[in-house]
């Protein structure tokens, strides 16, 4: 979208590590507008400070953007801790049934409202009645779907990170993230998302995909139900392998959506694919 669409209208984008807050603002130009970021990130769930890129945004007059549509609005609420802008691909959790497409932009300033609300109108970015009223249907039972995808994931990153078989797992809800403390202080909630890092690279990645029965492999996630996606291929298959290597997705990673199935058979159906039965 940054490299091959907006730049065409001499929208230029630098690109930073989050690991370290400080390299937003060394990375500010004069004509830097807008900061986007998404916390937690895809596919490798790292955690932003966001109330302090909000105050480096703030300082320099510069729109923050944050992504939260791994979170949900019931697990964080940018808008509260600095953000000037939320938006949320309604296709995931908001949705939640996996059978819509569509997004999402929020603000509470009047004015970036105003503006916005004219782009929507002026471009033709407006879902269908059925899309919002899905998207409507779905933001009823948000509350109580997050609350079974974030314990599900808890218990299935647990037995993961203990399993032979993996390599590395993320998950901020485990103490051994190195971002825990960061983002129990600015979430509710850890969300439903899981990557983890296979021993034995993409072979086993294959063996592990094939063997599953009840994790669906599919690119979407935030459904109520699970799906496995190998983001070297997938999501993040567009990149080259260099960008690629260079971001930390290698080829024996996997994401998981973790749904609101019964997690008993769901561990069931991880072991069984990891332990080749």
């Amino acid at each position: 979208m940054l490299e091959k669409v907006v730049k065409n209208w001499g929208v230029t984008t630098t690109y930073v590590d989050i690991d370290d807050i400080t390299n937003f603002e060394a990375a500010i130009q004069p004509q830097t507008k807008l900061i986007w970021v998404e916390t937690p990130t895809n596919p490798l769930l790292k955690i932003i400070d966001i109330a302090a890129l909000g105050k480096i945004a703030r300082q320099h007059n510069i729109i923050l953007v944050i992504d939260n549509t791994f979170a949900s609005p019931y697990f964080q609420r940018p808008l509260d801790n600095g953000a000037d802008i939320v938006v949320h691909s309604t296709t995931k959790y908001l949705g939640g049934h996996s059978d819509i497409i569509g997004g999402a932009v929020v603000t509470s300033n009047q004015q970036l409202y105003t503006e916005l609300k004219f782009y929507q109108n002026a471009i033709g970015a407006v879902p269908s009645p059925f899309d919002s009223w899905l998207v409507l249907r779905g933001i009823k039972t948000l509350a109580v779907r997050m609350r079974e995808h974030e314990k599900n994931a808890l218990i299935l990153a647990k037995f993961l990170a203990q399993h032979p078989k993996v390599e590395r797992i993320y998950y901020p809800g485990l103490p051994s993230h190195e971002q825990h403390q960061l983002a129990k202080s600015q979430m509710s909630g850890f969300g439903g998302m899981i990557s983890l890092e296979l021993k034995g690279g993409f072979a086993e990645v294959e063996k592990f995909a094939a063997r599953l029965k009840l994790f669906l492999l599919a690119e979407s996630l935030g459904g109520v139900e699970s799906l496995l996606c190998y983001p070297a291929k997938m999501t993040h298959g567009s990149l080259p392998d260099a960008e690629r290597y260079k971001r930390g997705i290698n080829d024996n990673l996997v994401r998981l959506s973790v749904g609101i199935e019964n997690v008993l058979d769901l561990q069931a159906d991880l072991e069984n694919a990891l332990s080749g039965t």
